[in-house]
């Protein structure tokens, strides 16, 4: 699991992007929220989150928001 920092979110649209501890920005939808309602997510909340390819970029699945 990697550690991150919600960066933007796209609320509207469903989506938005983890900073994660490489400084990468990794997209993700919000089917990819575990434990948690996207609805409820803020930018700066804390997230453990795994990372895949995707033909667009990096691609984070499981977010989960850490206590």
């Amino acid at each position: 699991m990697m550690r991150g920092q919600i960066n933007r979110l796209k609320t509207d649209r469903g989506f938005g992007f983890i900073r994660s501890a490489n400084g990468e920005d990794v997209f993700f939808h919000r089917s990819a929220v575990v434990d948690n309602d996207f609805d409820r997510l803020r930018e700066g909340q804390e997230v453990t989150f795994e990372s895949e390819s995707s033909p667009r970029g990096a691609r984070a699945k499981n977010v989960k928001v850490v206590a």
